[in-house]
């Protein structure tokens, strides 16, 4: 049964005090910005600044009184205002450009009243140009002048900007004040601040500095992280950062420590940002919308049928049940979040609706049956909700109906193939599911009593889960009970086949909660890092054999649909990228003889590289990481010969010594390629003692000195034992005779030489003793050579000639 939307009039704004001011702003002004207090009976109207009075409005619902405040013309209006969410009356806080911040509040008299006015920019110079509110605490950007923080000139236009955070404590009958202020990021674009009601996400603006447009930041003040995003890139990192103990992020440091996220990349084209209980929710120019969870993930949830006309044209996104609901002018568009599916497209009669944030969890509304769950829309025609409609008798079919269709769905499919179904190959394989649709249909039959007894403890926990999805889907979005949930189904599916439905259903699992299903599978395999950073997995091999299991090589995966391996390969990419290669080693430990796919299948570093994209647009830090530590002699040359590209001479001699003496040939092969480029110039006679470790102790001198003259360059130009400026060294006999001692044997060999350079390396290094020069003693006649031993004169000198020059 196709559901249907229905948007309901709420309120006409007549029971609003001020309503009429309410209907004549929301009317006018297309820019103004509108806000709604936690427990829904207040709403904020604040124009933007350099617009006609009144610029604030603050209407409320039932007995109050209004606010309702104009400043002078030529005199600044607030850049933006918020409710304070945890107090038991009504506050808000507006905040100026100039760094103005008042804190206003209604007490036992009637009436609003300005409980504090301080200043956020103490010292002077700065300009705030966003500002939020999250979780107690008030946050903005400032743009800082130059030379105010360190010596003037310091700090350069782009990155001028820093983003502060200052606490909202409470404070007697005044309700709240603004306590002490903390940085939280230095040296930073200017950014805009959205917050959610547990997060709060740093965006590029159209004036970022194009080189880090395309980077945005979520800081969780609950759990003490921040984390940074490149959608674009599919990277993400986190960092913990608790401003209560003084941390603080400088942004060019955190952005230089971070591979990948400097690689160049065209700005975020973003129209619309919006906050949700998922997270940020962001429509593009061309009409795709995409989400970016708290932990770094981000997915497209869907296209609309119409794309925003420029940046000028108004949109408004929101989420309910489920459901993604876009008002792009006066069209209403609900997608569903899951398959991003179009499920309902409404024309509007207004292109001025504004979508309000739901009711903080735990505050009781007047309208609370009638909407919960649902999304409110705001326009000068008046409130209104859209929601689904209940389908009447919609009820939980009974235990035995769920049992009884189960087994017809087993029969269904197992009938084919002849086989029997059984109680007992039933509950074996843990595959326990049931459709309430095929239950509603079977009405009135009754399962045998076996089966039932056999699955009552299955029966049980499908009931308490299907209770926590009932309590999930009616509005109890806390992230507690999502991960518990999650847990449940990966721990469950780790237990069957895993194929088929099965499969299907673990990636819906890890596409739409990756963190706790990573989490359960962390459980169900029992990983552990330890002193090394080395991950250690004490799960049965009958888990492992489940989740390395794939596809037959040159079969794609059907529909999208990953492979268990392959699955969590990607959710770790999304996560914790530095431990996609200590897990794919694990693996690769765990793995045995014919556990990969019926048929000649991929190794297991092959499979994590098909992960992370086609060759070329890889994160390269990760490719070769997975390289070096595949084992694979083909695979680490590879690697090997893109560090010596790079020059990234350590790690190339670290890859080469880390071998054991089970891989000498793939060791004597990257000791040849290192040499190779040791002859051609000198950048690595600095690693020399790491080259002459690896060097073979098998290999020859003579075989080493003919590689050495087969890749040493050509002579071009005179001879000189000066090399010209500028131009590269040559090889010194020195430097070939620190290699060419690791040639030989621990002692000099007795008996012949083996080479003709032996004597070479053998030298003592200590010449023998000279001769003593003393006179000559004069030759005795006997003692003359004859007439045929004298040089013919003018040619030669005789000896006696020579000794005496010398």
């Amino acid at each position: 049964m196709k559901r249907a939307g229905t948007l309901r009039l709420l309120s006409d704004l007549s029971n609003f005090t001020g309503g009429a001011r309410l209907r004549e702003l929301l009317a006018g002004d297309p820019d103004v910005l509108v806000r709604c207090s936690p427990d829904g009976r207040h709403l904020l109207l604040l124009r933007p600044p350099g617009s006609p009075a009144p610029q604030l409005l603050v209407a409320v619902r039932g007995a109050g009184q209004a606010l309702e405040r104009a400043w002078p013309e030529g005199h600044p209006s607030p850049l933006d205002a918020f409710f304070i969410p945890w107090l038991a009356r009504p506050a808000l806080v507006l905040v100026w450009e100039s760094g103005l911040a008042e804190v206003w509040g209604t007490g036992m008299e009637p009436g609003w009243k300005l409980l504090q006015s301080t200043e956020l920019c103490p010292d002077g110079g700065a300009c705030i140009k966003a500002v939020a509110a999250t979780r107690g605490r008030l946050v903005w950007c400032e743009e800082r002048q130059l030379g105010v923080e360190g010596q003037p000139g310091q700090l350069s236009m782009p990155f001028s900007h820093c983003v502060c955070v200052k606490i909202l404590e409470t404070s007697g009958e005044a309700g709240t004040k603004l306590g002490r202020t903390h940085i939280l990021l230095r040296h930073c674009p200017r950014f805009g601040l959205i917050a959610s009601r547990k997060d709060l996400f740093l965006v590029p603006t159209t004036t970022t500095w194009p080189g880090v447009a395309h980077v945005l930041l979520i800081w969780s003040p609950g759990k003490g992280k921040v984390v940074a995003v490149a959608p674009s890139l599919g990277l993400s990192h986190s960092q913990s950062l608790n401003p209560r103990q003084g941390d603080s992020w400088d942004f060019r440091s955190l952005l230089r420590s971070l591979p990948g996220f400097l690689t160049p990349r065209e700005p975020l084209a973003v129209h619309t940002w919006a906050p949700s209980s998922h997270g940020l929710l962001l429509l593009d120019c061309k009409g795709k919308v995409s989400l970016v969870q708290s932990h770094g993930g981000a997915r497209t949830v869907g296209t609309l049928r119409e794309a925003p006309v420029g940046l000028e044209g108004s949109a408004a996104l929101g989420t309910f049940h489920g459901t993604l609901a876009c008002v792009l002018g006066s069209t209403l568009e609900l997608l569903d979040m899951s398959s991003g599916q179009l499920l309902e497209r409404k024309v509007l009669s207004t292109d001025r609706v504004h979508l309000l944030e739901p009711p903080a969890p735990g505050v009781k509304t007047e309208e609370e049956l009638e909407t919960r769950g649902a999304l409110c829309l705001l326009s000068a025609l008046g409130l209104f909700c859209v929601g689904w409609e209940t389908p009447e008798g919609l009820e939980l079919p009974p235990d035995k109906d769920m049992v009884f269709e189960e087994a017809c769905g087993y029969y269904q499919r197992r009938s084919l193939r002849g086989t029997q179904l059984t109680p007992e190959e039933l509950r074996c394989n843990s595959m326990f599911r049931a459709p309430q649709a095929l239950a509603s249909i079977l009405q009135g039959h009754l399962p045998p009593s076996a089966l039932l007894t056999m699955l009552r403890a299955e029966l049980r926990d499908y009931r308490s889960l299907e209770r926590l999805k009932a309590q999930l889907v009616a509005g109890d979005e806390e992230e507690a009970g999502w991960t518990e949930l999650a847990e449940h189904e990966v721990a469950r599916l780790l237990r069957t086949q895993l194929s088929g439905d099965q499969l299907a259903q673990l990636n819906t699992v890890f596409q739409a909660l990756p963190t706790a299903a990573w989490s359960a599978t962390l459980q169900a395999l029992q990983l552990q890092p330890d002193r090394t950073g080395r991950l250690r997995s004490q799960a049965p091999p009958d888990v492992w054999k489940k989740v390395l299991r794939g596809p037959a090589s040159g079969k794609e995966h059907p529909n999208g649909i990953l492979p268990p391996f392959e699955l969590l390969c990607q959710c770790l990419c999304r996560l914790e990228p530095q431990w996609l290669p200590p897990f794919v080693e694990l693996a690769q430990e765990q793995g045995g003889p014919g556990w990969g796919a019926e048929g000649p299948s991929l190794p297991l570093y092959r499979r994590a590289l098909a992960v992370l994209g086609e060759e070329g647009k890889r994160p390269e830090a990760l490719e070769l990481e997975l390289l070096l530590g595949s084992g694979r002699p083909k695979a680490v040359l590879h690697a090997v010969r893109q560090l010596i590209e790079k020059e990234q001479w350590d790690r190339a001699l670290a890859a080469g010594l880390a071998l054991d003496s089970s891989s000498p040939l793939l060791r004597s092969e990257i000791f040849k390629l290192l040499l190779a480029e040791f002859a051609r110039h000198r950048r690595l006679d600095a690693h020399l003692p790491l080259l002459c470790r690896l060097c073979p102790p098998e290999m020859a001198p003579d075989e080493l000195l003919l590689l050495l003259r087969t890749h040493l360059p050509d002579d071009v130009g005179t001879s000189s034992p000066f090399p010209e400026p500028g131009a590269e060294p040559p090889l010194t006999v020195g430097l070939v005779r620190a290699l060419l001692e690791q040639t030989g044997a621990q002692g000099r060999p007795s008996g012949p030489a083996q080479s003709k350079y032996e004597d070479i390396l053998w030298d003592p290094g200590t010449p023998p003793p000279t001769p003593p020069r003393g006179p000559i003693a004069t030759l005795q006649a006997s003692d003359h050579p004859g007439p045929d031993a004298w040089v013919p004169s003018g040619q030669g000198l005789c000896a006696a000639d020579m000794g005496g020059h010398l």
